[in-house]
């Protein structure tokens, strides 16, 4: 029998099955993570590679370079996940993996090791959303938190309003219309001489500074639950470049204040106005932006006020990693969603919600 033949066997007993450990992985960028994952909530093992140092040197990441280091670490990774889960190979019920959204050279490490890996275990292959991966790192952060509610999605390529209904039916509300929030302030800490990762620098540097200057955002979008950033990184870049043409001084803490606060007052108005009009009172942050500490604060406190619950990732899980793969594969495996054949392949690109509302 074919091995696509033989899982679907083992995929349906997998879903009454009381314990199920996951080996998951994540190569979607510039981070090699191999996690273990039982039944969705409890991460036994959750190991990542970096390669931030590697990528700081050009000032941001470049595919190539992002997939020669994924194929040198992700079989010492695999190896160290298992022994720090206590577990043996043998022991696995399924194997899961990012197919997409990501670059496509760094994917295809992550998907090609777990097809063989998959293929040698004969255990199902489970092909999971990179995107929805984020969702499920509240999973794993707050054992109590199930669906339904909002998810602000924001990450260095994605940015969303979600109405999760369950744990694989989701609605998508609102989107950008051109820059993602992460691209944003990789951007604008490029132009202000930060290093990368963008994010970070931005939220330490804004900390040290004032809102003096005064951005906006796209006024033809405000009554839409959409997103648009390309003006407010222009007008950023625009008055970096006018004052070193004119031999002027800004004060970056400053811009990189103002900047923030017009970004994360547009990100957490809207996805507190998403609960209140579909009435749900729990909102759920997602992706790596999710780590910057005024976004949270600000989402801290107008939820508060609007009396909605408010969940966030630790901060461990907000950025890329294979336990929250894991935890996404879980929740497939239950509906009966997510088995993959050998030939599953990377996808640079993959649709948000299920549908447009």
């Amino acid at each position: 029998m074919k091995y696509y033949e033989r899982m679907k066997e083992k995929f349906e007993k997998l879903k009454d099955k009381k314990d199920v450990l996951i080996l998951s992985i994540e190569s979607s960028c510039d981070e090699t993570s191999v996690a273990v994952v039982k039944n969705g909530r409890e991460v036994l093992s959750n190991i990542i590679a970096t390669q931030i140092e590697i990528h700081r040197r050009f000032g941001g990441v470049v595919p190539e370079v992002a997939s020669r280091n994924h194929i040198t670490a992700i079989y010492n990774i695999f190896n160290e996940a298992i022994s720090q889960a206590g577990i043996t190979k043998e022991q696995i019920d399924a194997v899961a993996v990012t197919y997409g959204a990501g670059l496509m050279g760094a994917l295809l490490v992550g998907v090609n090791f777990a097809k063989g890996l998959a293929y040698s275990l004969d255990v199902p292959l489970i092909a999971v959303s990179h995107v929805y991966g984020h969702i499920s790192a509240n999973y794993i952060s707050h054992l109590s938190l199930t669906p339904p509610f909002i998810c602000l999605m924001v990450s260095g390529g994605h940015t969303a309003i979600l109405k999760v209904e369950s744990y694989n039916k989701m609605k998508l509300i609102g989107t950008t219309v051109d820059d993602a929030v992460g691209e944003a302030f990789d951007k604008v800490a490029r132009v202000l001489g930060l290093p990368y990762p963008g994010g970070p620098e931005i939220d330490k540097l804004a900390k040290e500074g004032q809102n003096t200057f005064k951005f906006t955002v796209s006024n033809s979008l405000k009554n839409t639950f959409n997103f648009s950033f390309s003006g407010i990184k222009t007008e950023v870049v625009n008055l970096v470049h006018n004052a070193s043409q004119k031999g002027k001084e800004i004060n970056k803490a400053d811009l990189a204040c103002s900047f923030q606060e017009c970004v994360t007052e547009e990100l957490s108005s809207k996805a507190v106005r998403a609960c209140k009009t579909y009435e749900i009172n729990k909102l759920v942050v997602a992706g790596g932006v999710g780590a910057n500490s005024r976004l949270k604060e600000k989402l801290g406190k107008i939820c508060q006020e609007n009396n909605i619950e408010f969940f966030s990732p630790v901060l461990k899980y907000c950025t890329d990693n294979s336990a929250m793969i894991g935890s996404m594969a879980y929740y497939m495996i239950k509906d009966g969603i997510g088995l993959a054949p050998l030939s599953l392949t990377a996808k640079p690109n993959v649709e948000l919600g299920c549908d447009k509302i």
